[in-house]
């Protein structure tokens, strides 16, 4: 079982440097540290950034990283995936 809080802070931590307000997904690569590749991981959970795009609807704009981070964690969550 993925640790929320853990994966929370990660995804904190790999999107809080995109310039926000962001408008598509393409907007936070630049942000990230190895890119689409970046990989987030906590207990059974594990996906890249690219991975994860395909998970998620995302409802853009988004204005803060933790406007956008409370919305991946709920689209994880609503699938089942954490």
């Amino acid at each position: 079982m993925a640790d929320k809080d853990d994966l929370r802070e990660q995804f904190t931590e790999a999107f809080e440097a995109a310039d926000y307000p962001i408008s598509s997904p393409m907007d936070l690569v630049p942000a990230l540290p190895n890119g689409p590749s970046t990989k987030f991981e906590s207990g059974d959970f594990s996906m890249t950034a690219m991975e994860l795009n395909t998970k998620l609807g995302g409802d853009f704009p988004y204005d803060s990283v933790d406007e956008f981070v409370d919305s991946v964690m709920e689209q994880l969550d609503d699938q089942d995936l954490l």
